[in-house]
């Protein structure tokens, strides 16, 4: 056709190919871009189009897909072809014939691609479009399905014969190219890598030859009459080194011989062994005085900190040896190389409890072939127990073998330490030392609540004692309040009496679940308090609360009775020491307030800590362990506990006494910790002298059974008084004063801070007394006659 081939003008021949080109640019893009969303033919919207050539591309481009479906596609290949010949000037052979080629592939297409059952663009345009719909439908309706398939598809090929120069005998031609491209490439890939590993090996023959000399160098030096001062010092089992299995093929260096024993050590001498850190400096204890109490009245007198001289003094350290570390380090790598596992340890980090050694495993190596190896290195290392871990940041894998001496922490080292003393949180936990030596401590605000979990003899009673240990130093009982549970009756005694404690240390299973009961109470009666003065945290309402209190008042004002309405709120922490005595007898009960306590607790100041020795599914619920997200695990029997605990297995192979896995909030990745030990005597000393400063002002209201919502009925009458003592004495002497406040009941009535605003709560909502109102008064909604017409109703 002389409409489609070029002309004797060169220039004009590649302006109109160039314009042949943005045409087939311009349909591409508006046909890549298409939104269904967009303003098409059936589509009316005022938004602007997503299109990339705006409102023509959308139009256009929903034509192209409605009538040819994906075939659309091909449409702007054929005009690129049809501009790269107009620009070179070539004419275009049988223009007609390709022509009748392009339209019958672009049928054909359309019909094949209309056989699947797809839909594009969220199933709004069919594969084929709508005439490749209509043509499949009536090739179908007269060949039956496979005749219509074989029909289209000559078609397609027919069409391929005519729009372009391809053939069958030109196919094997035609793919030589691309395979001898490819094979070049393999060619050249499989040269370098064969290159790199000749230098490997000449880097590895010229280590070996210095490692030699050296060693040559060494044993020339050990000859004589000094030889035996002149070795090192190595441990027991090093000096009987001749009857390890491992170190029986030792000999002399020669071809075709294994490597001798010295040459071994030879390898691993340059191994960095990193030192652990020194202790830092122990600070003086300082006395810190409490300058807003949070507390009731009768406990407004300073509280003064223990000294760590009360506690034991800190023991040395275990002194590690040198050669033994490097022998481990060499039996680490001809273990692995007996799997086929090659690598070199390259650094070795000692620490308290165990000694990381850094293997970097060689190109090729999966991590997951060094896990499955642990049990076997364990056999071949003689070790209890070895962790192998990713060490982020760094090519190789940490393998935690156990020390053959333990170095004991002593709680005082942690309590004198930088990270401790630095902590401005009350809560303010020692955790122990990490696999490195470094002390490690966390604020349990940020955690917020803590969820422990460990065998037998795992340490979990020890880590409990060293975080109230801790509180103890850290905070006075007006600013930290507890309660513990103590299913057990044997852990938790030695407490009994601190004035820290908001109720004695509680025993009972029922008891325990009245004080978790109550404790929601409390967090929903701070709840309101906060909303009432318009902070998110406890920390903005105390500081609010101080302001007010530094506002001087006038002696006249008739409101100064209740300037002490509302004071400084204390942490409380709640301490559960077995988890699983409780939810085996209230189990409901116990899971829905732990459940709302994390859940909601956190502002207020209140948090959790939670202890089990059987961490199954039925003990730590679903709705337990999702509102937990700081966990401790200790030693526990299974892979499943552990996966129970930390959602990875890992702590079945820890090493007890202490030895533990810590989750910290926020963060998927574990954290070994060795924790601090503290005895009874140490305890015992802290404790009596919290004693000779205060004694503990007890909240009985906590281990009262709640009230429930139907507890009070219709008319308005208060509850019976089996739920408070003080309830009717409480609500005449309102009545006849006429106002209500907790300074007042605590003044009149003697009671505790905690016990009055519960009072005052259950005479808001028994319709006796209105809502607070800032620091006044509350309005009192009864008769001063009320009580008596009521009493003799009864």
């Amino acid at each position: 056709m002389k409409l489609l081939s070029p002309t004797q003008h060169k220039r004009l021949n590649e302006v109109t190919g160039f314009l042949l080109l943005s045409l087939g640019l311009v349909i591409l893009l508006s046909l890549v871009s298409y939104h269904v969303q967009d303003p098409s033919w059936d589509t009316a919207s005022s938004a602007h189009p997503l299109n990339l050539i705006g409102y023509p591309g959308s139009y256009l481009s929903d034509l192209c897909f409605q009538i040819f479906g994906a075939a659309a596609l091909l449409f702007p290949f054929l005009i690129f072809a049809l501009a790269w010949k107009w620009i070179r000037s070539e004419d275009l052979e049988a223009g007609a014939v390709k022509v009748i080629g392009s339209v019958m592939l672009t049928l054909s297409l359309c019909a094949t691609l209309s056989f699947a059952p797809w839909r594009i663009f969220a199933g709004n345009i069919r594969l084929g479009g709508t005439l490749g719909y209509v043509l499949a439908t009536r090739l179908v309706d007269s060949l039956n399905v496979a005749g219509a398939i074989v029909a289209t598809a000559t078609t397609v090929i027919v069409a391929v014969y005519l729009v372009s120069t391809f053939t069958l005998a030109k196919l094997a031609t035609w793919l030589a190219g691309p395979a001898a491209w490819f094979q070049r490439r393999r060619d050249a890939w499989q040269g370098w890598r064969e290159r790199m590993r000749e230098q490997s090996l000449a880097k590895a023959r010229q280590r070996d030859q210095k490692r030699m000399e050296a060693a040559q160098t060494r044993r020339s030096k050990k000859k004589g009459p000094g030889e035996a001062a002149a070795a090192p010092a190595v441990s027991g089992a090093a000096l009987a080194g001749n009857s390890l299995p491992w170190e029986t093929t030792a000999g002399a260096p020669v071809p075709g011989a294994e490597p001798s024993e010295e040459t071994e050590y030879a390898e691993i001498e340059e191994i960095p062994i990193c030192q652990v850190e020194d202790l830092p400096p122990v600070p003086p204890p300082v006395p810190i005085p409490v300058t807003a109490p949070a507390a009731p009245a009768t406990r407004a007198h300073l509280f003064q900190l223990p000294s760590t001289e009360l506690l034991n003094e800190i023991p040395g350290r275990n002194a590690y040896d040198e050669q033994e570390l490097k022998d481990i380090a060499a039996r680490i790598k001809s273990k692995f190389e007996e799997f086929a596992v090659l690598g070199n340890v390259v650094q070795i980090n000692p620490g308290p409890v165990v000694t990381t050694f850094e293997f970097k495993p060689d190109a090729g190596i999966k991590y997951s072939r060094i896990i499955n190896l642990t049990e076997d290195l364990c056999l071949g290392l003689q070790a209890e127990s070895i962790l192998i871990e990713r060490i982020p940041g760094k090519p190789t894998v940490g393998i935690e073998v156990p020390n053959t001496k333990r170095e004991l922490i002593a709680l005082r080292q942690m309590l004198e330490s930088e990270e401790f003393g630095q902590s401005h949180s009350h809560l303010t936990i020692p955790l122990g030392k990490d696999i490195n030596g470094r002390i490690r401590v966390a604020a349990l605000e940020a955690m917020p609540h803590l969820l422990i979990a460990g065998s037998t003899g795992s340490g979990k009673s020890v880590m409990i004692n060293s975080m109230i240990m801790s509180i103890m130093y850290k905070a006075t009982p007006d600013e930290v309040r507890m309660i513990m549970v103590d299913p057990k009756r044997v852990e938790l005694g030695m407490y009994e009496g601190i004035p820290h404690l908001l109720t004695p240390v509680i025993t009972d299973p029922k008891k325990a679940t009245n004080a978790l009961r109550n404790a929601v109470l409390e967090m929903e009666r701070r709840l309101r308090l906060l909303a009432e003065y318009g902070c998110r945290n406890i920390d903005q309402f105390n500081k609010k609360i101080r302001k007010l209190q530094d506002v001087p008042r006038s002696l006249f004002d008739e409101q100064e009775q209740t300037q002490d309405e509302v004071k400084s709120l204390p942490y409380i922490l709640i301490l559960i020491d077995e988890l699983a005595d409780l939810m085996m007898i209230e189990g409901k009960n116990v899971e829905e307030s732990v459940t709302r306590l994390a859940q909601m607790a956190r502002a207020v100041g209140m948090h959790l800590v939670l202890a089990t020795q059987r961490p199954s599914v039925d003990v730590i619920t679903g709705l337990i362990k999702a509102n937990f997200p700081s966990r401790i695990s200790f030693r526990v029997a299974t892979r499943v506990d552990s996966r129970t605990v930390l959602d990875v297995m890992g702590a079945e192979h820890l090493l007890g006494k202490g030895d533990m896995l810590f989750l910290p909030p926020g963060s998927s990745r574990l954290t070994r910790v060795h924790g601090a030990f503290v005895t009874e005597t140490e305890i015992n000393r802290v404790v009596d002298f919290w004693k000779e400063q205060a004694k503990p002002e007890y909240d009985q209201s906590f281990l009262i059974a709640p009230p429930s919502d139907d507890d009070a009925n219709a008319e308005g009458e208060p509850v019976s008084d089996d739920q408070d003592p003080m309830y009717e004495e409480a609500v005449r002497l309102v009545l006849q004063m006429g106002k209500a406040s907790t300074s007042t009941l605590q003044r009149h009535l003697r009671l505790g801070y905690g016990r009055a605003a519960r009072i005052l709560d259950m005479m808001q909502r028994d319709g006796i007394i209105g809502p607070p109102d800032g620091s006044k008064p509350r309005e009192v909604l009864k008769r001063p006659d009320w009580l008596r017409e009521v009493e003799d109703v009864r």
